[in-house]
């Protein structure tokens, strides 16, 4: 036996290399670590150290020899009945060395003083001697077996020539030729001819001599068999003769049996079933239930567990967890695109806010010297614009949010993409909600301010009051100490506005602003929507890198390859650097505003995570319907049923579908809900009409109108459709619908108080009430309480009400009266009688 390694040695005996080790330097070895080469004489001498310390003695330790004892249990079947009986084999065998082997001797029993390392290597070099002997004798007895049938098979042969057989007869004496003249044709392989196998007759025919070589032929096989040979060995070389070259000969099979268990590497999801998880160890799922409910666990073939639990079942099987996020993918492919480049200074995004009608857009538009205010609806703007401007101080990009409070979310969304943020508010109108809002979104999103303090030229304007309500919200002037800028502006004289670009300029040194113009485009969708003739159109802009005509885009839900960019004056252009706006088709649907855009590099990957985040949106949104559900079915259980407003909603752009749908359900109250079952960019089209049919719903469009087959249904069945631009006169006219279907309230209302002054007793009517009517009007067909000492001791209806002899209806303040209570005869002096009537209000949101 060659040399091995201290590793190998302890592989080979089973032991662990620091204990191997330790007792080794015990034995007086100088091995110390797992990769010293080991002996024959070392572990010779580790044997005897480990004999005489378990007992044993030198005379013990020079022996050469081991004995084994193995059993065998087995169960076979016999009868009929098939009755089974198990059967036990003890065998007792003694190796010894070859080189010191002179005669079997008897069979000693193995010295009990040992321990298990003892045992194991002896009987490993037990077992690799006697495999080799049976090796020996396999490949001697499966020559001898191969050379016999040879010479069975020639004399088999010779015989058949030498005898005619059945089929070589002749048939005729005129047709047919002599037998002896008839060669016999060659036996095709694998199969013998019937022309010259031996007949069954003369087989049976043998002689005395020929029956006693067969008699000693099987006394051979069944030598042979004793020592491992014979029929056995035949057929082990005859299937290695069909298995190849390689194993022809040996007796052996191709299959090797593995010596060490498999370790897989398991890829865990964040959630995982339990057959999955068989089937990725290759393993029955009964194993896994049965490893789990070993570890308190009891599940199901079909259940889910999650991550962490999976990974400790792995790990108890004996395979190698590995954990995979359901975001991998998406990771991957953001984590592939680098940003790393020459970095030079780019140009402020500049966010403009304020309140309605502070004089933002007419602002702007002085800036850029264009009229966009007399184009929008109602005069006020309802869209995020994104427009750039070159001046002798640099290039700007502005970005005009709406300052309604429907916009609340824009607004945000415009904060946390911009660089600076100009405040404006108008000298002679102050500060106001949206004002706070917009200084609330510039804080949360950590962006310096500018206070641009616009409408100076009007004669009732007051600069002071606007910094002395801004200072109540944090926002200090540097007059008066603070950090913020505040620049006196007019929008129509043009007076201030370089000052307030100065202003700008000077914000943008001190952050240094960066940019990368060679890396990937990278930034932020300001808007977009569904164009009839060019499809979806996204309003985006870039942060970083530059944007290319025929880049992959990826855009929140969707993705697509650009096929056009426009800038805001409406031209084609090839590509856009940092800090510039633009116009991108290509996008296979409208992404929301907001949604970062990023280029990938492979349209497969941007497909991918398209996908995927598209099916992780499908599953909150069911998530969040479902909850809905349940928070309703709740919250309905012993009320009435809940009235509903349904709305189809069709807008022109994404930023104002989601301000309008997030101002209705603003609108839901508990007794009036607004649903809207449907919306979308553009059109309203004829799906959506038979929509409203089914679900009994208003068809709204923002700034869009219904196509022919839409106009057709909506006549056709009388359907409401009402078309608005602008958003607060559509949640006005929304609002009184829900008034309408409130249910209204009733309030009561005392109209008249009578004193009672005396009891007179009737023998029909029983008590009758003299009274005084002191407040009010007392009429006999409302209803009526009693009180005494100002405490309610009954409440029902009169059922007499007389001035002197005559029955009256209604008696008025001042006058007296006889008043008999229906079902109530214990009226007393002094107690008064209070009419009240039941008024309904009507109710609104």
């Amino acid at each position: 036996m060659s040399d091995m390694t201290v590793k190998d040695f302890a592989a080979k005996v089973g032991r662990d290399v620091p204990r191997l080790l330790a007792q080794m330097k015990e034995a007086g070895l100088k091995h110390t670590t797992e990769g010293d080469a080991v002996s024959e004489d070392d572990k010779r001498t580790l044997l005897t150290f480990l004999k005489k310390s378990h007992g044993g003695s030198d005379s013990d330790a020079g022996k050469n020899r081991i004995t084994l004892t193995r059993k065998t249990r087995s169960r076979i079947k016999t009868g009929e009945r098939g009755k089974t009986i198990e059967v036990q084999v003890r065998k007792k065998k003694t190796y010894v060395k070859r080189a010191e082997e002179e005669k079997p001797k008897a069979a000693e029993p193995v010295h009990s003083g040992p321990r298990q390392l003892v045992g194991d290597m002896a009987e490993a070099e037990a077992e690799r001697k006697a495999r080799e002997a049976r090796e020996a004798e396999e490949r001697a007895a499966a020559s001898k077996a191969k050379a016999a049938e040879d010479a069975a098979r020639k004399e088999a042969e010779a015989k058949a020539a030498a005898e005619p057989s059945l089929d070589t007869l002749p048939v005729s004496d005129d047709d047919a030729a002599p037998a002896e003249d008839m060669p016999p044709a060659p036996p095709k392989e694998g199969r013998t001819d019937r022309r010259t196998a031996p007949p069954k007759k003369a087989a049976a025919k043998k002689g005395r001599h020929e029956r006693e070589d067969d008699r000693e032929d099987n006394r051979g096989d069944r030598e042979e068999r004793r020592r491992g040979g014979g029929k056995k060995a035949k057929r082990a070389e005859r299937r290695g003769g069909r298995r190849g070259a390689s194993t022809q000969g040996s007796g052996k099979h191709g299959f090797q049996k593995p010596t060490q268990p498999i370790v897989r590497e398991v890829s865990i999801p964040e959630s995982i079933s339990v057959a999955e998880l068989a089937d990725k160890m290759s393993i029955k799922a009964n194993e896994v239930i049965k490893a789990m409910f070993t570890m308190g666990a009891a599940v199901t073939i079909n259940q889910t567990i999650d991550q962490d639990t999976a990974a400790i079942v792995v790990e108890e099987m004996g395979h190698k967890p590995r954990l995979v996020k359901d975001d991998a993918l998406e990771t991957e492919v953001l984590d592939s695109i680098s940003y790393e480049g020459e970095e030079i200074t780019r140009s402020p995004v500049v966010t403009v806010m304020g309140h309605v009608d502070h004089g933002k857009t007419s602002l702007l538009d002085y800036i850029r010297k264009a009229k966009v205010a007399t184009g929008e609806a109602g005069g006020i703007t309802q869209h995020i614009g994104a427009y750039h401007v070159e001046d002798e101080h640099g290039g700007v990009t502005f970005l005009d949010t709406p300052g309604h409070a429907a916009f609340t979310a824009m607004r945000a969304r415009g904060a946390k993409a911009t660089d600076v943020v100009i405040l404006v508010v108008a000298a002679d109108d102050g500060v106001m909600p949206q004002t706070v809002e917009a200084v609330e979104h510039s804080k949360a999103a950590g962006v310096p301010m500018v206070v641009a303090v616009n409408k100076i030229d009007k004669p009732d304007a007051d600069p002071d009051r606007v910094k002395n309500e801004l200072s109540q919200h944090g926002v200090i002037s540097e007059e008066w100490g603070g950090d913020t800028q505040f620049v006196h502006v007019s929008a129509k004289s043009g007076e201030g506005i370089e000052d307030l670009l100065e202003s700008i300029q000077l914000v943008s040194e001190v952050l240094e602003l960066k940019a990368v113009p060679s890396a990937p485009g990278k930034g932020v969708v300001v808007e977009s929507r569904l164009d009839k003739g060019r499809g979806p159109v996204a309003t985006v802009l870039v942060q970083n890198g530059t944007l290319r005509k025929g880049d992959i885009v990826l855009a929140g839900l969707h993705y697509g390859r650009v096929r056009a960019l426009t800038n805001e004056l409406g031209q084609q252009v090839s590509d856009v650097g940092p800090a510039m706006p633009v116009e991108i088709q290509g996008l296979d649907g409208t992404p929301d505003a907001g949604e970062e855009f990023m280029v990938v590099a492979d349209e497969k990957k941007a497909r991918e995570v398209a996908n995927f985040r598209q099916g992780k949106y499908r599953e909150v949104r069911l998530a969040r319907q479902q909850k809905a559900k349940l928070e309703n079915m709740f919250s309905q259980m012993g009320q009435g049923e809940v009235a509903k407003v349904n709305i189809v909603l069709k807008a022109d752009v994404q930023g104002s579908l989601e301000a309008i749908k997030g101002a209705l359900e603003e609108l839901s109250t508990d007794e009036v809900q607004v649903a809207v079952v449907s919306s979308g960019v553009g059109g309203i089209t004829g799906t959506d009409a038979n929509l409203a049919l089914a679900s009994e719903a208003i068809v709204v469009g923002f700034n869009v109108r219904a196509d022919a087959s839409a106009r057709e249904i909506i006549e056709r069945e009388g359907l409401d459709l009402r078309y608005y631009s602008v958003i607060y006169h559509l949640i006005d006219e929304v609002k009184q619908a829900m008034s309408g279907m409130l249910a209204p309230e009733w309030k009561e209302e005392i109209v008249g108080v009578a004193e009672v002054r005396d009891v007179f007793r009737a023998p029909k009517i029983g008590a009758v009430a003299g009274c005084m009517v002191v407040e009010g009007t007392v009429y006999r067909s409302k209803r009526i309480r009693v009180l005494r000492d100002n405490v309610v001791i009954y409440e029902g209806e009169l059922e007499s009400l007389r001035r002197f002899k005559d029955d009256v209806q209604e008696v008025r303040n001042g006058i007296e009266c006889g008043i008999g209570v229906k079902n109530y005869n214990d009226v007393q002096v002094g107690d008064k009688i209070e009419v009240f009537d039941q008024v309904k209000v009507e109710r609104s949101l």
